[in-house]
């Protein structure tokens, strides 16, 4: 079994208290199975992840043992200590340059105030649907912290001078917990840099950006918020789905697959969603749309309710399965449909031009 990293907490990981310098010939205790996928977000442990963060590892003493080392596998855990283990260092010197600049300039003794935390939405994938706010705020950036579903066609929009670091989570794997995320965003902050947190979609929705914001208010750091369009939105607009319309949909309604741990069940709203005059919108719901569909149908949604599941949509590689509500499930599972997957559940979805069930076909599969 492998050992794991004795890490001092992220919450004092930026103290000015001295640790026990790290030996010159550190190599990673656990390695993982790298990914080389074509997904257009950025997978947990891709190649490119590493090498678009290669500033934060660049003094390890063998850096390919990061990115390349793929070969043992070992807990989740494990591999997250790590991996925060492999970057401290380069955290901790950035920080103290930060600070430096900041003295140098007259700005010590707080005298100047903390640095700009901005909230960013980088809609669902396509790097044309981003604000002109946004495009600004990313190019001026200091240090990006982002997450998995921010595409790398955004990414791509950064600064040469800007410092880039993953949080991003997916199942099973978190790379940063949202409290060290937390302590992340305020330490930079407090030295003064402009940091910016890329969430895909819009961050105010099922994004977390409100915890961020409620944690950094409550340190007395101003939190701007630049709206992103949230994937309901775009991919509905993608695929000509309106999610209201006149006679069809009065109401749209976004419901989160699932809830945090410990929480409430994320299908209990299923007996006043089931309303046929309304749209819809499951996020993060593949691994719960069956237990979903089936609550759905029991409180009088009809089963020949027309549905969709977008994969990565807005991006090159989006799929989408289109399915009478009853047959939706099975048709997502032959697919073999990935997360990100949204969900579009009501009348309006057989408005689309790529609907067609018209026919009687039992579903299709439509690669854009």
């Amino acid at each position: 079994m492998a050992r794991v990293c004795d890490l001092q907490s992220l919450s004092s990981l930026f103290s000015s208290r001295p640790t026990i310098p790290r030996s010159s010939n550190f190599k990673p205790i656990c390695s993982f199975h790298c990914s080389s996928s074509s997904s257009p977000f950025t997978e947990k442990h891709s190649v490119k992840r590493y090498q678009r963060d290669d500033w934060v590892y660049k003094n390890q003493a063998d850096e390919s043992s990061v990115a390349s080392s793929c070969s043992i596998s070992c807990d989740s855990e494990s591999i997250r200590q790590n991996d925060i283990a492999l970057q401290l260092p380069e955290l901790k010197k950035l920080l103290q340059v930060l600070r430096e600049k900041r003295a140098s300039s007259g700005c010590d003794d707080g005298k100047c105030g903390p640095g700009n935390v901005f909230l960013v939405g980088t809609g669902p994938g396509d790097p044309e649907l981003l604000t002109l706010k946004a495009v600004k705020v990313i190019q001026s950036a200091d240090l990006l912290l982002y997450d998995r579903l921010v595409s790398n066609d955004v990414l791509d929009l950064v600064g040469s001078d800007a410092r880039l670091l993953y949080v991003g989570k997916t199942a099973g794997f978190h790379s940063r917990t949202q409290e060290e995320i937390h302590e992340l965003l305020l330490n930079f902050a407090e030295a003064g840099a402009t940091v910016v947190r890329l969430k895909g979609g819009d961050p105010l929705v099922f994004g977390r950006g409100g915890e961020e914001m409620d944690f950094l208010q409550q340190q007395g750091i101003q939190v701007k918020i630049v709206p992103g369009i949230t994937a309901a939105s775009g991919i509905a607009a993608e695929l000509g789905i309106p999610l209201t319309h006149r006679g069809v949909a009065t109401s749209v309604r976004f419901l989160t697959g699932h809830s945090r741990q410990g929480g409430t069940d994320p299908l209990f709203v299923a007996e006043n969603a089931a309303d046929p005059d309304s749209t819809l919108v499951v996020y993060m719901g593949l691994s719960t749309l069956p237990s979903l569909a089936l609550k759905l149908m029991h409180h009088g949604l009809p089963p020949d309710t027309p549905a969709a599941a977008i994969e990565r949509g807005t991006t090159p590689q989006q799929r989408i399965v289109f399915a009478e509500l009853k047959d939706l499930a099975d048709e997502i599972k032959a697919a073999e449909l990935v997360s990100p997957t949204l969900i579009i559940i009501g009348k309006v979805v057989s408005l689309s031009p790529h609907w067609s069930l018209s026919s009687k076909e039992a579903s299709s599969l439509v690669e854009a």
